[in-house]
């Protein structure tokens, strides 16, 4: 028998980590002192502890560990929590292999600029959100301003308030001099009936958007459009639907650079 101790020596596993997989009981001593307290190991313990730590080095818990050792767990449920933990590493993989392919693209516009890029990219996921909505074409995409007096218009008619969410949608394939297919929507708090012109519906939310904050005039929104599909391409993404504009602060001036404005792309891997 060892005393803990010369367990742990033996072993290279810390006293602190063996007194917690005796308190979660992963491995108990095979004896404790009644009079002193003092736990002792057999050397037989080993082949446990070493698949413990075999174990653990696999990315398991604990706790799921605890689960693996149990004595009449089927073969097929050991199976199966082995793919479970593949497929969570083989995310975590494809995770840092992005991550690592941002920064790449990262250093590639600082040393093409010299300098930090103007807009930061982030990728996010969107949430569905109910809302009251005109679609049609429009001469130019400054017109879609003229909508949401018309919605605002009809929620006042209705007794019904506007949420926070105001945003315009183009769907578009790609950019138009005229004859634009534009949306404009507001989120609503409360339950109304729409009509043939004006619509209420759950907007549907987008699982990995692409998206950036402008600050400035819509009348140069497009660099930020700019910047925002060449950061697409180059991390290795390709749009997948229509883009969306958030007014976080906007109004129908096209010239105003107090304006906020989140430009959003919905994105998967190419």
């Amino acid at each position: 028998m060892l005393k803990i101790g010369d367990f742990s020596k033996l072993s290279q596993v810390t006293v602190k980590a063996l007194r917690l997989y005796d308190q979660l009981g992963l491995l108990k001593p095979a004896h404790i002192d009644h009079f002193t307290g003092y736990r002792y190991y057999s050397a037989n313990q080993l082949p446990r502890l070493n698949r413990i730590l075999a174990l653990k080095d696999l990315g398991f818990s604990l706790e799921q560990i605890a689960k693996l050792l149990e004595d009449n767990l089927p073969s097929d449920q050991i199976r199966g929590m082995l793919r479970l933990k593949q497929a969570e590493l083989q995310r975590l993989v494809e995770e840092e292999h992005t991550r690592l392919l941002r920064v790449e693209v990262r250093l590639k516009q600082i040393e093409q600029d010299d300098s930090m890029p103007n807009y930061e990219v982030v990728l996010k996921k969107v949430e569905p959100i109910k809302v009251v909505s005109i679609r049609e074409i429009l001469p130019d995409y400054p017109s879609v301003g003229s909508l949401y007096d018309e919605l605002l218009g009809y929620l006042k008619q209705q007794g019904a308030k506007e949420g926070s969410y105001c945003a315009g949608i183009w769907h578009d394939p790609g950019y138009k001099e005229s004859d634009v297919d534009g949306e404009a929507v507001l989120s609503i708090e409360s339950s109304i009936q729409g009509n043939e012109r004006i619509k209420i519906y759950e907007l549907p939310g987008w699982e990995t958007i692409a998206c950036l904050v402008y600050n400035g005039s819509y009348k140069t929104i497009n660099q930020a459009y700019a910047a925002l599909v060449s950061w697409i391409e180059a991390n290795g993404y390709k749009i997948i639907g229509p883009n969306r504009e958030v007014y976080i602060i906007g109004g129908n001036q096209q010239d105003n650079d107090t304006y906020v404005t989140e430009v959003q792309f919905p994105v998967s891997k190419a």
